[in-house]
């Protein structure tokens, strides 16, 4: 099997303490090895902390509550609350979610540095050095997009010094940058690595860009109207380098598969997938549960026997619902649009993966949902042409078919005879009810069900294309903008665009929202292309778009005001947890984040 990067035991020994705050890295000694020490233990087994470096990633690249919500395009149904993320109000530095994030951020920061300090001066360990550090900048990548500032620790902390003081972000990129370079310009590691969830040297050029494009919006680009989201732009630098590293990366290779085929089950090692965090069932010593991830449960409503258990956490809004215009074959690659009917998984919500494609066609139905550019007569036409699929009769298993549209969703339910019945429902009341709706497909497991072991892709080409049309449009380089935005429309079957008077977005836009801008087109083409992969709410914060687009369109916010704490800022972060500012004496009250400072700590602090 190609997934042989995590070592179970060594693995659980290292990662299985919850960690609560710097202080859970102060004692390294291996308690279970019979009174070894750290230096006699990972001196031999440093291939150990180098293991649950990436054993952390994966404990804070499955949080979709943190890096999703409180966005454009997911929201909470079926009666679930609204929770922190999306109301922001009642986010604070006590979220168990962000402490999570925030330790296992550090966690791949010590790992990594344990990692270094063992391997210091040993020959034969270049290439995994090189692997450690940019697991660390990854790791800081991350805590940069969320937090801002945070401490900057490049040594491995075995002792009972908590002195760690917040580092100015435009130093953190810079340092990031630089040690990035120096792998680059040095690199010991493949130029490409699509199998083993190890970085290459195309993943350090994937990083660097990303690192220079968050460089020119954070430290060179101001807000100067947060509710209309408005910007000045003081250099272009570093959006120029990001360009660079971008077109470096992307290597000149094109986006010639589908991008259902793309997202294929069958398909986890194809080249756009430049790095991944692995995942393997049969490497899994206990039960599925144990280790599986939550990418495949997480973006869906609640539906019936034997369908996919998702959580109705971060199903569609109304703008994501309209968001994809027809003929985009993304929207299908997308989500799972037609439930079938079975006695089990197999041959009910998996049957597209596991049945054939013959018998496929005449198997039972049970939900069948239409895009809102359906028509009632092409609905009921398909009904009709399908009239022998669809499952009959009253209980759990009664089939559904509905348009999904706004503000009222028109359903279609069958009689004993077949008979199609309609009824509209209000989109509010249809939302708060079991099988509202599309789910994401993007990471079905047909193997293992209920337990997700598919990866979790982490720099994706196409995203590249993405982030390079993105440097290009704040360089002024509208012939690079519109060369990478039409190479994931051309994939996606849409019609190219060659100025933004061409674009007309389906989803209503408010009064209040302003003109749609070529920023505006671009953040919807990554919506399309990226739904669902844990990368909005960065987007959005990063283009100082994110008080603009949640009041437009999070139902839990309708004004400034709503994203603004008691200190009078706006939460443009997530709160550093309130553990690490107690347990770090290199930090105080007033290097909390603007927004959930209290309003005798709010002071100016740099971030």
């Amino acid at each position: 099997m190609k997934k042989t990067l995590y070592i179970t035991a060594i693995a659980a020994l290292l990662a299985g303490t919850a960690l609560t705050s710097c202080s859970d890295f102060l004692e390294a000694d291996n308690k279970s090895a019979g009174g070894t020490t750290s230096d006699e233990f990972f001196g031999s087994k440093a291939d150990a902390m180098l293991t649950s470096a990436y054993v952390s990633l994966k404990n804070f690249n499955n949080q979709a509550d943190i890096t999703d919500q409180g966005t454009d395009l997911y929201m909470n149904t079926r009666g679930q609350d609204a929770g922190a993320f999306n109301q922001y109000s009642s986010l604070d530095p006590e979220n168990g979610v962000v402490k999570t994030y925030y330790v296992s951020c550090y966690g791949t920061v010590n790992y990594a540095n344990g990692f270094l300090y063992y391997t210091e001066g040993k020959d034969g360990y270049e290439a995994k050095r090189q692997e450690a550090r940019f697991l660390r900048d990854y790791a800081y990548y991350c805590l940069t997009q969320q937090f801002g500032g945070v401490p900057y620790i490049t040594t491995y902390i075995q002792s009972a010094e908590r002195n760690y003081p917040k580092m100015a972000l435009a130093d953190i990129y810079k340092n990031v940058a630089d040690d990035l370079i120096d792998i680059y310009n040095n690199c010991k590691l493949p130029d490409t690595d699509y199998t083993s969830g190890r970085p290459s040297k195309e993943t350090v050029a994937a990083l660097l860009a990303k690192i220079y494009l968050a460089w020119g919006w954070d430290i060179d680009t101001q807000v100067t109207d947060a509710a209309n989201g408005k910007y000045t732009v003081a250099s272009k630098e570093h959006f120029a380098q990001a360009a660079q590293w971008a077109e470096t990366a992307i290597g000149g290779k094109t986006l010639v598969q589908p991008f259902a085929t793309k997202w294929a089950p069958t398909n986890e090692n194809n080249d756009e997938f430049m790095w991944s965090i692995q995942y393997d069932a049969e490497s899994v010593e206990s039960s599925l549960d144990k280790e599986c991830n939550a990418q495949s449960s997480t973006y869906g409503g609640y539906y019936n026997t034997n369908q996919k258990g998702c959580d109705s956490n971060n199903q569609q809004t109304e703008k994501s619902m309209y968001l994809f215009e027809k003929g985009d074959s993304r929207y299908e690659g997308t989500f799972m649009t037609t439930f079938y009917q079975g006695n089990s998984m197999d041959d009910a919500y998996f049957a597209p993966y596991t049945v054939a494609a013959e018998k496929l066609a005449t198997h039972p139905i049970n939900l069948k949902f239409f895009p809102y550019w359906t028509t009632e007569a092409e609905a009921t036409a398909w009904l009709a042409e399908h009239k022998a699929q669809m499952a009959k009769g009253d209980g759990p298993n009664v089939v559904k078919a509905a348009i999904l549209t706004s503000p009222n969703v028109t359903k279609f339910t069958f009689s004993a005879d077949g008979t199609a019945k309609k009824a509209t429902e209000s989109l509010s009341s249809f939302n708060a009810s079991t099988d509202n709706g599309v789910c994401v497909r993007k990471f079905d497991d047909p193997v293992n069900k209920s337990y997700c072991y598919r990866d979790i892709v982490i720099l994706n080409r196409s995203e590249l294309y993405l982030v390079a049309a993105e440097a290009n449009l704040m360089n002024d380089n509208m012939t690079g903008f519109w060369k990478y935005i039409n190479a994931v429309r051309t994939r996606a079957g849409v019609k190219t665009l060659n100025a933004l008077s061409e674009y007309k977005p389906m989803y209503t836009v408010p009064s209040t929202f302003g003109e749609i801008t070529l920023l505006d087109l671009l953040l919807d083409e990554r919506a399309r292309e990226c739904y669902a992969e844990k990368t909005r709410f960065v987007d959005l914060r990063r283009t100082k778009q994110l008080v603009r687009y949640n009041v437009a369109f999070n139902s839990s916010v309708s004004s400034v005001a709503n994203m603004t704490g008691v200190d009078g800022e706006i939460k443009w972060l997530r709160p550093i947890p309130s553990a690490e500012l107690n347990n770090n004496t290199g930090m105080t009250a007033a290097d909390q984040n603007a927004g959930y400072r209290t309003s005798s700590s709010s002071e100016e602090v740099s971030e």
